[in-house]
């Protein structure tokens, strides 16, 4: 198929049919069965001729041609063997496509070094949230996301500290980037319907972590982040208890009466950063 084809409805009914496909519940799969919504997504990622895109589920491709269509480089992850023989068939030459599961793959050897890529994709709603934080915490290629998943991830995702979807993952988002909802996708343009509202969050990796490696490490500030969410009703006095002392909440500018999901990542980092000036203080489990 060319570049500019579109893929509806009733055709991608008739590529299942004619294949003996069907969308598989265990992998989370949801195809997208509208041209109008695929080349919306397009225009959001901002992607053109000579630009990286890295898309994960390329599903049937619907995506995939929006994405081809723009002009650029496209390498499509689909982990579903069934769907990559019809997926070679649908999406142009152009494009690259890898078999594989995104989670497992080493993607700092399948991406091209020195190139900067933007992730354009419909996520799997069970594994959207892992993805999107191995993607940050593991491939710095990964400059730029615009990606689909369920309208609560894309909140959660895109979150500010006191708010009532604030989580761990918020925080750890916020360490490497800043995240915000850019749109919504409506049910009817999936096969099969799914029972949840889509939305589309765009996340943009910050020249340098929010946090300064050098004065706190990553897997530190994590770690802290972790424990102080595992009972978030609770005073971080209590969730941090025997980690944290008045000492260290003094040192990092807040109160030991508050609760995590109101703490923003430059606070966790000097958390993070009076622990370890503190040797026998316990580390979170």
């Amino acid at each position: 198929m060319s570049e500019g084809h579109r893929l509806g409805r009733a055709e991608l009914h008739r590529i299942l049919e004619t294949h003996g496909l069907s969308p598989s519940k265990a992998l989370g799969q949801n195809f997208v069965a509208d041209p109008n919504t695929v080349e919306r997504i397009a225009r959001l990622a901002g992607v053109g001729a000579g630009d990286d895109v890295l898309e994960i589920g390329a599903g049937l491709g619907s995506l995939t041609l929006a994405l081809a269509a723009t002009g650029a480089n496209v390498t499509a992850i689909e982990v579903d063997r069934y769907l990559i023989p019809v997926l070679r068939e649908i999406v142009p030459g152009t494009v690259t496509i890898i078999e594989g599961d995104a989670l497992e793959l080493d993607l700092n050897q399948i991406l091209i070094a020195d190139h900067r890529y933007t992730l354009v994709a419909n996520l799997p709603y069970n594994v959207a949230t892992p993805l999107v934080m191995s993607l940050l915490e593991q491939v710095p290629a990964v400059t730029r996301m615009i990606v689909m998943v369920q309208r609560e991830v894309a909140e959660r995702l895109a979150a500010s500290p006191g708010s009532r979807t604030f989580a761990g993952v918020t925080a750890r988002r916020s360490y490497f980037a800043t995240a915000r909802v850019v749109g919504h996708v409506s049910a009817e343009v999936f096969i099969p319907k799914p029972r949840v509202a889509s939305s589309l969050v765009e996340i943009t990796r910050r020249p340098t972590p929010a946090v300064d490696p050098a004065v706190a490490p990553y897997a530190d500030i994590a770690a802290l982040i972790r424990a102080g969410f595992l009972t978030r009703r609770k005073m971080l006095r209590r969730s941090l208890a025997g980690v944290i002392s008045e000492e260290g909440f003094a040192y990092a500018g807040i109160a030991s009466t508050q609760r995590a999901e109101t703490i923003e990542i430059e606070a966790w980092g000097r958390l993070a950063e009076w622990k370890r000036s503190q040797p026998n203080t316990p580390t979170p489990n």
